[in-house]
């Protein structure tokens, strides 16, 4: 439970529904934590509970993240947490939705990973936080933008695997169903949409936090150091029946 003693990990969207509950699982294997997110506020009362750093940094500020982690000479463990979705269908997506959703999910989430690999000489672990959406796409829903962004992340884990393999650096994705958070709640409030999600997945169930923190922490363990290029879907069979 103390795998990851002495390591420094950087968590964007830190301090959000799954990003909170990383840093604290983060916190609890022995990491130091650096909570990171827009709102300063947020980030430092859940810093303040875990002993970790708040750090306010707008990820699709992209010249701000190098001089956000310009503090940090060393970073051993990335997860990228950070995300958000906009619901338009085909005909009515807009250029600012397009740009706002591929903006944090994708752009952000290279030049993220570009500044911690500036600091990860040899070794380390980055994790993407992904989505069963960037595998299946899903009918009656406007989901043109979030399943582009979660799809080219499944390029960028790989080509980003690729690259800094020669390094030691791991790089992978965990891809969960929907998740029992403020995000995902708006599935789950209706009674009609919760039990047609449930009736889609094998274990019956939407996914719990913990249930993706359990992947991120094998990703960022020791288990794990042989692994790269590899997305984990944590999705209760979902993408094995659909």
């Amino acid at each position: 439970m103390r795998a990851l003693k002495g390591k420094l990990a950087f968590v964007p969207g830190g301090y959000g529904g799954i990003g909170a509950a990383v840093c604290r699982a983060l916190a609890g294997a022995g990491a130091r934590v650096i909570v990171a997110g827009r709102d300063l506020s947020k980030a430092t009362r859940l810093a303040r509970r875990i002993r970790g750093i708040p750090l306010q940094l707008d990820v699709r500020d992209t010249p701000s993240i190098e001089a956000a982690l310009k503090p940090f000479r060393r970073i051993d463990l990335f997860v990228n947490c950070a995300g958000v979705s906009r619901e338009q269908r085909i005909d009515e997506v807009t250029e600012e939705a397009w740009d706002h959703v591929l903006g944090t999910n994708l752009k952000a989430a290279m030049f993220l990973a570009q500044a911690v690999a500036r600091r990860q000489k040899r070794g380390g672990k980055q994790v993407q936080l992904l989505s069963v959406r960037a595998r299946l796409g899903l009918r009656g829903r406007g989901y043109s933008t979030y399943c582009t962004s979660k799809g080219g992340l499944v390029m960028l884990v790989k080509q980003h695997a690729s690259e800094l393999g020669p390094r030691g650096i791991c790089v992978n994705g965990v891809a969960p169903t929907v998740v029992r958070t403020e995000m995902g709640a708006h599935w789950l409030k209706n009674p009609k949409t919760r039990a047609w999600l449930e009736e889609r997945i094998p274990l019956g169930r939407v996914a719990e936090q913990q249930d993706v923190v359990g992947a991120v922490l094998f990703f960022c363990s020791p288990a794990a150091d042989y692994i790269t290029g590899q997305i984990l879907y944590v999705d209760g069979g979902l993408t094995a029946s659909q």
